[in-house]
């Protein structure tokens, strides 16, 4: 957990602190990648109706295992791995940027705003990687077969370019979960964990900060969600080999929901309830 400095404060990145972001979210990475490969393919999959669907988490665990191997939980784990420092740089220094730019706002709203800043310059660092990410993840081939990381980005460029309809794809959606997930969790976070007494036990402090970052990092990634669906939908396959039919955010979320229901909308209950698990851990 990090303290809150006071408003106007700057932040010190040095060496340590950049080396400490990046082993610890490689960490991170390496242990809950295989939960974003589900994730991401219960988002991209068109509801009941769709014949590649998986049934449930235990048949989408075992078909992964038995058609692409264990490494087809690692697919896409590469552009992650790459955008870690950059992206957990831009997010606290930008947050601390913007912070100081709203020194006079009272202390919530300055929060909650500082925090969309960061979260919408955090999204336009990752959106690119992102686009690989789930281009791979959404393969369903061995993973000998897939292509490279490194690959599947020329091919990605050499197809559409760098714009909103090749590298950048999606990058409504992608603003929209980051900016929305950092107001909410630091705004959040941040004003409760000063608004409830510490204590002098060590024991009881953890569990204050531990409760605290459990119901921000919920709260927010319920509000998230719908916007990691469209982001998944826009970046992933289209329905129909040449054709876009998810194009915007907005959009996105509106035509799931009118064809497949507000349940594909916000993902399977189960899918839901370990993406939570996923995001608070991240976020703790």
């Amino acid at each position: 957990f990090v303290d809150k400095p006071s408003l106007g404060n700057s932040s010190s990145f040095n060496v340590t602190y950049s080396v400490c972001f990046y082993f610890s979210g490689l960490v991170e990475i390496c242990l809950m990648h295989p939960l974003d490969v589900v994730k991401t393919r219960f988002q991209i999959q068109r509801g009941s109706g769709d014949p590649t669907s998986y049934k449930s988490l235990a048949d989408c665990f075992r078909t992964i295992i038995r058609s692409e191997g264990i490494f087809g939980f690692y697919k896409g784990i590469l552009p992650p791995i790459l955008a870690e420092t950059p992206k957990r740089a831009v997010k606290f220094f930008t947050f601390e940027q913007y912070k100081k730019l709203l020194s006079l706002t009272p202390l919530s709203p300055a929060l909650s705003a500082a925090g969309l800043g960061a979260g919408l310059t955090e999204a336009v660092v990752v959106n690119p990687f992102e686009v690989v990410k789930v281009s791979l993840q959404a393969n369903r081939d061995s993973f000998k077969e897939q292509p490279s990381s490194f690959a599947q980005a020329r091919r990605i460029i050499k197809s559409d370019g760098f714009g909103l309809k090749g590298l950048n794809k999606g990058l409504t959606s992608t603003l929209g979960r980051h900016g929305v997930f950092n107001m909410i969790y630091f705004g959040f976070y941040f004003n409760v964990k000063d608004a409830i007494p510490t204590s002098p036990d060590p024991t009881l402090e953890f569990l204050r900060k531990f409760t605290i970052g459990l119901v921000s990092g919920t709260i927010s990634s319920c509000v998230n969600i719908p916007f990691d669906v469209a982001k998944s939908r826009i970046q992933g396959p289209q329905p129909v080999l040449g054709e876009i039919k998810y194009r915007t955010c907005f959009q996105t979320m509106a035509l799931v929901y009118r064809e497949e229901g507000y349940e594909q909308v916000v993902m399977d209950h189960q899918v839901s309830k370990y993406t939570l698990s996923y995001q608070n851990w991240r976020y703790l």
